[in-house]
């Protein structure tokens, strides 16, 4: 079953993107249906499957390519700029849950729902959970008395910073350091500390802005420190279950 969900999904990469160059997708979503580029990347998915299926299972080849041509044509029809994001998640899904499909039917396995409830997988969603969205409100209100005093005006003088950007920074910064605590691995802790304070503080330092640089400071030591604090519970906890 492992092999087959390997060379389908290894397949449907390859052809969606390690041999689908950008130029064919604008095309697609210029032409839709009538792009010859559509085609072409349904050829290279079959000939893909054949290959590494050895063509074998071509019950399977055909399920695929026909699924994912009305997959693509469907995304095609219904993508805008609002929406191309949401819909290519969508369509990988999609895709994907194809292929389970297609797995299941050559060689039926079995999924228990009830498993995510389980106390460990219970304890890592919560611990997930905190990290990501509850340490980033808690930063926000342990912070609230510094921002008035904030000086912003290196935004102006670089252009502005992209939308958010903060926020997902924080919770990938949180999330590196919580799986480096599960894997023991504290040195790469101190090499993402490294990693941040050359980029941020270095570009703060050059504008002079010191309670700016205190601030992010502040924050940035917040923020490793929840993740931290976080992981050693988390593994604390795993003892009893």
């Amino acid at each position: 079953m492992i092999l087959l969900a390997l060379k389908l999904i290894l397949a449907h990469f390859i052809g969606d993107f390690m041999l689908q160059p950008s130029h064919w997708v604008d095309n697609k979503l210029q032409k839709k249906w009538k792009s010859k580029y559509l085609y072409w990347h349904m050829g290279i998915h079959l000939l893909l499957l054949l290959v590494l299926l050895q063509f074998q299972h071509l019950g399977i080849v055909v399920l695929v390519i026909t699924t994912h041509f009305l997959i693509d044509l469907a995304k095609l029809a219904l993508t805008n700029p609002k929406n191309y994001r949401w819909l290519f998640a969508l369509d990988q899904i999609l895709h994907l849950v194809v292929i389970m499909g297609a797995v299941y039917w050559v060689e039926p396995f079995t999924i228990d729902p009830t498993s995510i409830f389980g106390e460990q997988s219970l304890l890592l969603i919560t611990f997930l959970v905190f990290v990501t969205f509850v340490s980033g409100v808690l930063m926000r209100m342990l912070l609230a008395p510094y921002i008035k005093e904030v000086i912003t005006n290196d935004d102006s003088e670089e252009g502005g910073s992209l939308k958010n950007a903060g926020k997902y920074i924080g919770m990938l910064e949180r999330l590196f350091v919580f799986g480096f605590i599960l894997l023991g691995q504290w040195a790469a802790i101190g090499l993402l500390i490294a990693a941040k304070s050359v980029f941020r503080f270095g570009d703060l330092n050059k504008g002079k802005n010191r309670k700016l640089t205190e601030y992010v400071l502040i924050g940035t030591l917040l923020s490793f420190g929840l993740a931290i604090l976080s992981g050693m519970t988390y593994k604390h906890l795993l003892k009893f279950l």
